[in-house]
């Protein structure tokens, strides 16, 4: 089995791996349109039904993108997809697993006629258990109806437009399977979840262990962490629970003189491969082995203080950029290689992170950010009516993204709410309010190691970062706005920097950093008659260089804890990106990274 996070490039679920090899179920599957919504009452379900499936679709990307094949943007709620595979009954104490790693927006799965789960929520991951529904001769189908209601304005639906085209700062829709479906075969009894919580300070690690069925039996499980050659530590224990937490010591991280090779940051982002193994016996020997996994994780802590945001307990200037992970031929959905090409792109022009903008980015990229060194705030996109059905559809789902990417040391922060989205009067309706606070502790509850930084861009209540949204055009505007004084200490100048308040009643500033999380948004003028948004024309490659230069500037200069550029790439008609939607640099690399990287020429930022 794989034991270096380096074996892990590729897989859909890159911190828990294990063997034998996983089977990809990306390409051509069958496909239909279920305008009627017959597919239920027609038995579209049953293994012998195969009239309907009159269209071939290229699994994961959705039907209205140019790479599935199928490129109807039109609205369709309901699809239907199916496909023949070739596998064997599992042996006996073997399961047969399928994963999906996202599917908007509820999803039912039958295997050869039988039910075998379904899920609500198009932004994470769900599994179903195939094995009592495999036949013996080897040959099985598989079938996936998908709803997705575009005018259900209670559906968590990030930047996904609700009319037929898309408009201002919303896309076309993508609906159904949009990450990679895959098969495991499995134990019987198997992990099912693994977690890792660093604690540099206290020189240990937090492990959490969830197995898929509580034993029959007391378990051993044994923890290996190694950096390259080196084992950190290694930690053997008993459990009779189904989810066991425990913490590792790691002795290496009490040398606080001698860090540099173990910690993971943007400069320097060590990984450290983990192995657990769960057996019947103590000394795991192979005739009592129960369970193989191979994972990884980062050793880093994230703080903040005095308006600083601190990793590894030092100041660290963030430098980010809006990233809607959107791409002209396959919308929402990217093959490894594109995700790849995008983390890469973002540290050549000198970005230390990215803001993902209302999607719940595919693992595979998250592994990238992690062993490249990207920083990363993660987002929950969001609904457009406020209500129960949101509360409920929320709640589930951003519970659901956090469990998913709690280990990546990647992500320094997470983001339940954009710029009142879901929450669209909590100024004026109380319970908006409660429920914009709710989901800020709802988060700190799941994971107390990272900010949460609750509403982003204004109407800030419950927050441990300050997220402003301005768009003003004029660095002289931004250096009023956020002096290095007042700046620092979150006494912002101007109540209204953007559409709405900045702060709701009784907010006071307790030292949260104040980060200036999107600004710019200059685009090139558009040609005449051409669909376009952005915040402002220049005519010029120097026009816009210079622009970008005298707003990163003055974010620097500000005081501030860092800065978000709208956007790392076009999107659809919002042409304001650092790149083009195809990844192009509108300016040389060389300038952007000189710009993006930047110091203050007031002092340390």
């Amino acid at each position: 089995m794989p034991h270096s996070h380096l074996d892990a490039a590729g897989h859909p679920r890159p911190q828990l791996v294990r063997d034998p090899d996983w089977r990809d179920l990306s390409g051509p599957w069958q496909f239909a349109h279920d305008d009627a919504d017959r597919g239920r009452s027609g038995r579209w379900m049953d293994p012998d039904t195969t009239e309907p499936f009159t269209r071939v679709i290229t699994v994961p990307h959705p039907p209205e993108s140019e790479a599935s094949g199928v490129g109807d943007t039109d609205f369709h709620p309901v699809l239907w997809y199916r496909r023949t595979i070739t596998v064997p009954r599992p042996a006996a104490g073997r399961r047969l697993l399928v994963h999906f790693g996202a599917v908007d927006h509820r999803a039912e799965v039958w295997l050869n006629g039988h039910p075998v789960g379904r899920h609500t929520g198009g932004h994470t991951g769900f599994t179903c258990d195939l094995t009592d529904a495999v036949v013996e001769d080897g040959e099985q189908v598989l079938v996936v109806r998908t709803e997705d209601q575009p005018l259900d304005a209670a559906q968590p639906r990030g930047k996904q437009d609700w009319r037929r085209d898309p408009h201002v700062i919303w896309y076309h829709r993508t609906s159904g399977i949009w990450q990679p479906v895959w098969l495991e075969d499995v134990p019987d009894q198997h992990v099912s979840v693994l977690h890792w919580t660093p604690d540099v300070a206290h020189a240990r690690v937090r492990c959490r262990v969830r197995l898929a069925a509580w034993p029959k039996r007391p378990l051993h499980l044994t923890v290996r962490l190694t950096l390259g050659d080196r084992v950190l530590a290694e930690q053997r224990l008993l459990t009779d629970l189904q989810e066991t937490a425990f913490d590792i010591a790691v002795p290496a991280l009490g040398h606080g003189q001698d860090l540099d090779d173990l910690l993971w940051s943007p400069e320097h982002p060590h990984l450290v491969d983990a192995t657990v193994l769960v057996s019947e016996s103590a000394d795991g020997a192979d005739d009592t082995a129960v369970d193989r996994v191979a994972s990884y994780l980062g050793l880093r802590d994230i703080g903040w203080d005095d308006g600083v945001f601190l990793l590894n307990h030092k100041p660290y200037f963030l430098r980010f950029a809006l990233q809607q992970g959107y791409w002209p031929a396959s919308h929402l959905s990217a093959s490894a290689d594109a995700l790849r090409r995008d983390a890469e792109l973002a540290k050549d022009i000198g970005l230390n992170g990215l803001r993902i903008h209302q999607k719940i980015e595919d693992p595979r990229f998250l592994y990238w950010a992690d062993r490249l060194g990207l920083m990363l705030w993660e987002e929950m996109p969001s609904a457009y009516a406020f209500g129960t059905t949101t509360v409920e559809r929320v709640v589930a789902e951003w519970t659901e993204a956090i469990s998913r990417d709690l280990s990546h040391p990647s992500i320094v922060a997470w983001v339940p709410v954009n710029e009142s989205w879901s929450v669209p009067n909590p100024a004026l309706v109380p319970e908006q309010r409660h429920f914009m606070d709710a989901l800020y502790h709802l988060t700190k509850a799941l994971d107390p190691a990272r900010p949460a930084v609750s509403n982003d861009g204004w109407e800030i209540s419950a927050a441990d970062i300050w997220g402003v949204h301005d768009y003003t055009q004029h660095a002289e505007v931004l250096r009023e706005r956020y002096a290095r004084g007042p700046g620092r200490r979150g006494e912002i100048v101007e109540r209204w920097p953007g559409a709405k308040r900045l702060l709701l009643d009784g907010v006071r500033h307790q030292g949260q950093p104040v980060v200036l999380s999107e600004f710019g948004g200059a685009t090139f003028e558009p040609a005449e008659g051409a669909e376009w948004f952005g915040y402002d024309t220049v005519a010029t490659k120097e026009d816009f260089a210079a622009r970008l230069e005298s707003l990163v500037r003055a974010a620097v200069d500000s005081g501030l804890a860092g800065f978000c550029y709208t956007q790392f790439t076009d999107t659809e008609q919002e042409i304001n990106g650092l790149l083009t939607a195809d990844r192009l640099p509108k300016i040389p690399v060389a300038d952007l990274r000189d710009i993006l990287t930047r110091t203050s020429s007031l002092g340390s930022d």
